[in-house]
């Protein structure tokens, strides 16, 4: 079997090791004679897995016990409206940063349930930089009930460096760059992460949540919508996307027993500057808009000189084996998405090709 290197922003590519593993277990869990994904989800052995995976959790993002652990449906994008759902009812407000593609889907959704601050917004460096985060730097609104983030913009390519010190509790949405380095625990009310990045297959989402925030959720919500309920129900109050948890599990065991987030965030560094590196090698056909000083490691953005160029390396590059280089459709351009599971030598071809390119191009 030829693998290629997927370059997609999410769904992404997975660690072969932990497809093989769930490839050879897919028909017949643990001799059971069927699937996980047959057996009902209150079965010990899915509970197992379940559990199992939150632990991983806890145990390789160091999450304090202050903080509960929760899968749900929904993605990502359920999170954009279950967070002001639950803390912006009876007139509350919260306080937003415009960051770029996917803050502004979470403001819109935060304006649906309550008053939305948007106390920065980057549109005038077209959302290639970040604010400072330094104390001081943010005007964040005294009775704030929380201050939203994107930690890492994947269509834009630019990631929050360091976090803001604020009163106000931070939500961050975390999708494309969980589990790629260390995490200030303390800092966050809630963080939430689609898991089609580093994690496993779309479907679910990751959801940490601190329990003074909790605390002060609304409890006149559907049921589905209460963060209480789910906390109650150790995430299981109806049936969990259990093939995707499963996934979850692997890929954390695997995400283990390379390093953890030390070896992430040392590969994801290596990863990011052999790219890098190469469009400034090439400074007069490559150019990256992003501010470096917040340059993602996780989505590398570039442009040539013309789309034409752009359209021609991107189907040139899939013909070799280099996939999912187009840049997100609202901005163009080439992308390349390198999280955990990219092998180095993945990043490595793709500067070999950039290289030659340039050259023949150029």
């Amino acid at each position: 079997m030829a693998r290629i290197y997927n370059f997609s922003a999410g769904p992404c590519t997975l660690p072969v090791e932990v497809l093989e593993q769930v490839s050879d277990q897919i028909v017949d869990y643990g001799n059971t004679g069927m699937s996980l994904i047959e057996m009902s989800h209150r079965s010990k052995m899915v509970d197992g897995v379940h559990c199992a995976a939150l632990d991983l959790v806890r145990e390789i993002l160091n999450v304090p016990e202050s903080h509960h652990v929760l899968f749900l449906g929904g993605g990502a994008t359920m999170q954009f409206g279950m967070v002001p759902a639950n803390l912006l009812a009876g007139g509350k407000s919260a306080d937003y940063i415009h960051s770029g593609a996917w803050a502004k889907k979470a403001i819109a959704d935060g304006k649906a349930f309550g008053d939305v601050n948007v106390i920065w917004d980057g549109k005038e460096s077209s959302y290639m930089t970040l604010p400072d985060p330094a104390p001081g730097n943010l005007n964040v609104t005294p009775d704030a009930q929380y201050l939203h983030l994107t930690s890492n913009e994947t269509i834009g390519g630019i990631q929050w460096k360091r976090f803001p010190d604020v009163k106000a509790p931070l939500v961050c949405d975390m999708s494309s760059d969980i589990f790629s380095r260390p995490i200030p625990m303390e800092k966050f009310g809630i963080i939430y992460a689609g898991a089609q990045k580093n994690l496993g297959p779309a479907g679910v989402a990751l959801v940490i949540i601190r329990d003074d925030v909790l605390q002060q959720c609304s409890d006149d919500l559907p049921l589905y919508m209460n963060y209480k309920k789910h906390v109650d129900g150790n995430s299981m109050l109806n049936t969990p996307p259990v093939f995707q948890i499963w996934m979850i599990k692997l890929v954390l065991e695997w995400l283990k027993g390379k390093g953890g987030l030390e070896w992430a965030q040392e590969m994801a560094a290596r990863r990011s500057q052999i790219l890098y590196d190469m469009v400034d090698r090439h400074s007069e056909f490559y150019r990256c808009p992003v501010d470096r000083a917040v340059a993602s490691p996780m989505n590398v953005v570039w442009r040539c000189a013309t789309e034409e160029l752009e359209a021609k390396l991107i189907k040139e590059a899939t013909a070799a084996g280099l996939d999912g280089l187009k840049g997100h459709r609202s901005v163009g351009g080439c992308r390349a998405s390198i999280y955990n599971a990219m092998p180095l030598e993945g990043a490595q071809a793709l500067a070999d090709f950039m290289n030659e390119f340039a050259q023949s191009n150029g």
